[in-house]
């Protein structure tokens, strides 16, 4: 079966499954278990031994990422405990004084936290909430601030889980350093880049179109929203602002000293080369645990929360990253039994399509519409990783660095696409659960906004693979952005002059 169109099942499996069931850690299982007994024959002990074999050999090679994702949760849980976002955000009450600063601050804090989306979405929720609703922001729109200050900030910065799950997704026989690659695509993430202007250009401009208008305007003529009143975070500390501020700029500080460390500065290396030949999930392990070590240090002795609260946040903040570590291991599993050593699902379809220049040429704009639709159904970006970045390197080639740049791009952000707008997403549940909005209505109001940055999207990364340049489509997709955004503007101010 190994090289042909059989080898195709197992991802095929996930994704239909995944579509049905809204299910995607059983999908990912069957699918995996699928491609076992392709590989094995009819011998069920065999398929589940090979099963085994591949994810324990993923798990070990990749170890690392999941101790920065153990450490990452417990940082977050130890933030929340001490007190400091709920400090931050009753300085912040004080400090705003105008709606627009406050979405402003929202949309600040939003990308200062972007080492993870989970870190994110539970922090900014918590922290802005009162700022919010104190400048009659509805929860529908601070909803989809940190849902769209969430995954598309983490997918362009580096130091972030989501750069490690990028890395760990690639081909292990691919030959690309998967954070080189990842530091090459940030350009060319258009649906990251343009989400945060059109958030900009939104709040600048003080205004809304289609469903979040018409909530907006509901809201502000009944003087009602229907909000999720969640259960209150326990928190038993007495932090300062600080408390949340310098924890974040040590962690960045750390990971990025490790990334150096990592890369042979310490060697005589330069500070580029050191940065292009680093370990990152080595350094981001490295860097969270210092931090860890730091928030030790730094909340004991000042004694900002009692040492048996700060040894109940591990198990706290592990326990919250569970649901992201579950989807990796699945994921490389899944990818491991697609890969030369099996299945060989890269030459099968290398074979295939490598050829065809149209195929080609259309390859960034079907991934990103492919990628979109399976973080869509499934409610994961990683998932999406793990099923097509291992395609894309077999159709493309790791020769054709290039080409591959555009297109590993595109998936990237057509699985942040999908996973913003999708309703059974982690990050679009905890960014309704932050803003303690209504889930329907977070997804209705949020929906228009995506599919018109989508589109312009597209239309980059069309021109991107005709071209085969990635600044054409970066420019394609801006400009398609302004046009629309001009028209919508237009549109807006004639409907107020009326």
């Amino acid at each position: 079966m190994s090289g042909t169109i059989f080898s195709l099942i197992p991802p095929i499996v996930a994704i239909a499954l995944a579509l049905i069931t809204k299910e995607v850690y059983l999908s990912l299982l069957i699918g995996i278990m699928s491609g076992a007994f392709l590989f094995t024959g009819p011998n069920p002990l065999h398929a589940v031994e090979t099963m085994i074999a591949i994810m324990g050999e993923k798990i070990g090679g990749n170890v690392n990422i999941l101790l920065f994702l153990a450490f990452l949760g417990i940082v977050v849980a130890l933030i929340t405990k001490s007190g400091a976002s709920k400090a931050y955000g009753e300085w912040a009450s004080h400090a705003i004084r105008t709606k627009k600063g406050a979405l402003f601050a929202t949309m600040f804090l939003g990308m200062l936290i972007f080492v993870d989306d989970y870190f994110n979405c539970l922090t900014v929720g918590t922290v802005m909430r009162p700022v919010t609703d104190k400048h009659k922001i509805t929860r529908a729109k601070l909803a989809y601030i940190i849902d769209a200050t969430a995954a598309p900030i983490c997918i362009i910065a580096p130091i972030s889980s989501w750069a490690a799950a990028v890395g760990s997704s690639l081909p292990e026989d691919s030959g690309v350093d998967g954070f080189s690659l990842f530091l090459h695509t940030i350009p060319f993430n258009l649906y990251a880049l343009l989400t945060i202007c059109f958030m900009l250009f939104l709040v600048a401009g003080d205004f809304d179109f289609a469903a979040m208008k018409r909530y907006e305007e509901q809201v502000k003529k009944t003087g009602k929203e229907t909000t999720v009143e969640a259960e209150a975070m326990e928190i038993s500390g007495n932090g300062k602002v600080i408390d949340l501020i310098l924890p974040i700029l040590v962690l960045i500080a750390f990971c990025v000293s490790g990334m150096l460390y990592t890369g042979g500065i310490l060697d005589g290396v330069g500070l580029v080369e050191a940065f292009a030949n680093c370990d990152s999930a080595l350094s981001l392990v490295l860097g969270s645990f210092f931090t860890l070590v730091f928030i030790f240090a730094f909340y004991m002795i000042r004694r900002v929360i009692r040492f048996n609260e700060f040894c109940e946040s591990f198990t706290i903040g592990v326990k919250a990253m569970i649901p992201a570590i579950m989807i990796l291991c699945l994921a490389w599993t899944l990818s491991g039994i697609c890969s030369a050593d099996y299945l060989n699902i890269g030459g099968y379809v290398k074979e295939v399509v490598g050829g065809n220049a149209l195929v080609g040429s259309l390859m960034p704009a079907l991934m990103f519409v492919i990628a979109a639709g399976l973080a869509f159904s499934t409610g994961t970006s990683w998932g999406t990783f793990g099923i097509l970045l291992p395609i894309a390197f077999a159709v493309v080639g790791a020769e054709n660095m290039n080409s591959l740049t555009i297109v590993t791009a595109s998936i990237l952000a057509g699985a942040v696409c999908g996973d913003h707008v999708s309703p059974i997403s982690d990050t679009t549940i905890l960014a309704s659960a932050g803003a303690q909005c209504h889930h329907i209505n977070h997804v209705s109001t949020q929906i228009p906004y995506v599919l018109c940055v989508a589109a312009c999207c597209f239309l980059g990364y069309l021109a991107a693979g005709i071209t085969a340049n990635g600044w054409v489509g970066t420019g394609v997709g801006f400009a398609a952005l302004i046009v629309v955004l001009v028209i919508l503007d237009r549109k807006n101010k004639g409907t107020k002059e009326a």
